[in-house]
């Protein structure tokens, strides 16, 4: 296969794909696609939104059935007319990014549920499902309340949950799409280290990661998709983020420090000695106008806590803060959009959009008032000329602004996020993670409209927890540790491993 390397691991081939294609009307989602996985590997899956990753996953998952000619082989035999219960059967596991636990059940009924499929009807045995879970967990290393609701549980632990609920099944083959989008650093490392147990248990792994610095970490070959098309496996030796950027994207994306913007005139936010019991503690900092302030630190450290209280959906216990030099005191987040205060969410499948909803619903809600007619009606001139205007200005990639924002792609989705807000027109923006999820090529197209709108003279702190966006984005970058502000940077002056030490110490 073109851009294949011999690799020194010859490990019997579990899953081989040969000739794969898929056709959604009038739409080529996979072309001749080459494909697969050895025995006990861990192999990244790499690719830009939309360039057919999730449909492959589907296609093994039996839940697609590819278009005639396609090759598909498990364990050295044939697989025909492939369905879900049959790769279910064969031992292929998928964790989706939400992982499709049940939040109200305990964390031994979402482990051993796999066990209550198929066959005649019968009565749960809650012993047998407890003891068969606490002994996956045990397999895995970790100690989790078997009586626990999932939904009590950390984002991290929830992917354990998942993973023992996919061991259960007697999983040969397990894919996991973008598992570490929402852990800390030190989850993300113990996740790895249970990715690593697998794959000494003989069970393969196929990581799906826009997180290019763990691919090359944890995986040992990455094949790569790009617009539906097979460009080719390699070994991740020797492999650069670099490189393997322009595999997935075909463009080269240089990575320059931002030149620090010049500070003058009042700070549009101020904060002055502000604290939260259990979250922060005599935060002080100035945001000009048109500089772009970064702000990272561990998962914990109460970066997203400050960022609440900025934008008014938590009320600081003591301190000031202060927009365009004049005290605000906000009863609630309406307060801060009425002061010219936006924000960004972490968050965006649950509170940055109304899945379900229209792009163009999605882009209007937060200016409704200003979208009324004579007689107090939505005016749907108004609103499609709103619309059109910022999908035009953000240059968003959608079909129908009547289309569900859920049918877009991360990055455009992201885009939708950032024009609700900026149809309020503030005069500060908070952007709290705003790459979570989204690949890489629109990673920089994001963070392009972020300068952009910086050089407008908008106010914008940059929380994250990749030390490389705020380095590579930010004038300053501030280091919270603990609740509390423990360091600064510039990056055009510092040096970037310098920063990470600072960061993980």
């Amino acid at each position: 296969m073109p851009g294949d390397t011999p690799l020194a691991d010859q490990r019997p081939v579990l899953l081989r794909l040969r000739h794969v294609s898929k056709r959604f009307g009038g739409v080529q989602a996979l072309d001749d696609i080459h494909f697969e996985v050895r025995e006990g590997e861990v192999l990244c899956l790499a690719g830009e939104n939309g360039c057919g990753k999730s449909t492959l996953i589907k296609v093994v998952n039996g839940v697609y059935i590819p278009d005639p000619g396609a090759e598909i082989e498990f364990g050295g035999q044939p697989m025909t007319n492939l369905t879900p219960g049959r790769a279910r059967e064969l031992g292929i596991q998928v964790i989706w990014q939400d992982l499709a636990l049940f939040p109200e059940m305990s964390v031994a009924e979402n482990i051993a549920f796999e066990l209550n499929l198929g066959g005649a009807p019968k009565l749960a045995n809650y012993a047998e499902m407890r003891e068969r879970a606490r002994v996956t967990l045990d397999r895995l290393g970790v100690a989790i309340g078997l009586d626990r609701p999932v939904k009590s549980l950390s984002i991290a632990q929830r992917q354990l949950v998942a993973i023992a609920r996919a061991l259960i099944a007697e999983a040969r083959l397990v894919f996991m799409d973008e598992p570490t989008a929402s852990l800390s650093r030190d989850e993300t490392e113990a996740l790895i280290r249970i990715v690593r147990r697998l794959s000494s248990e003989n069970i393969a792994v196929v990581f799906v990661s826009h997180r290019l610095a763990e691919v090359l970490d944890i995986c040992t070959r990455v094949t790569v998709l790009r617009d539906g098309k097979y460009v080719g496996t390699y070994p991740t030796e020797g492999m650069t983020q670099t490189r393997l950027t322009e595999l997935m994207t075909g463009n080269v994306f240089d990575s320059v420090v931002r030149s620090p913007a010049a500070r003058g005139g009042e700070p549009v936010l101020s904060l002055r000695d502000l604290s939260r019991s259990g979250e922060f503690y005599n935060i002080s900092l100035d945001i000009a106008p048109g500089e772009i302030v970064g702000l990272t630190g561990r998962l914990g450290s109460g970066r997203t806590e400050l960022a609440h209280a900025i934008f008014g959906m938590t009320r600081p216990d003591t301190g000031q803060i202060l927009l365009n030099g004049k005290p605000l005191e906000m009863r609630s987040n309406r307060d801060a959009i009425a002061a010219g205060i936006a924000y960004v969410s972490e968050d965006r499948l649950a509170l940055g959009l109304i899945q379900p909803q229209s792009i163009s619903d999605n882009i209007s809600i937060t200016v409704l008032d200003r979208l009324l007619d004579a007689t107090g009606l939505l005016s749907p001139a108004k609103q499609g000329s709103l619309v059109d205007d910022w999908i035009a200005r953000l240059r968003v990639k959608i079909g129908d602004p009547r289309d569900a924002v859920s049918t877009l792609s991360g990055g455009n989705q992201q885009r939708i996020v950032l024009a609700k807000w900026l149809a309020t027109e503030p005069r500060l923006l908070i952007l709290d993670s705003p790459t979570v999820g989204v690949d890489v090529g629109a990673r920089a197209g994001i963070f392009e409209i972020v300068a952009e709108l910086a050089r407008r003279g908008l106010a914008i702190l940059l929380i994250s927890d990749e030390t490389t966006e705020v380095y590579y984005n930010a004038d300053r970058v501030l280091l919270m540790r603990d609740g509390n502000l423990v360091n600064s940077f510039i990056p055009a002056t510092a040096d970037i491993e310098q920063m990470e030490e600072e960061v993980h110490a």
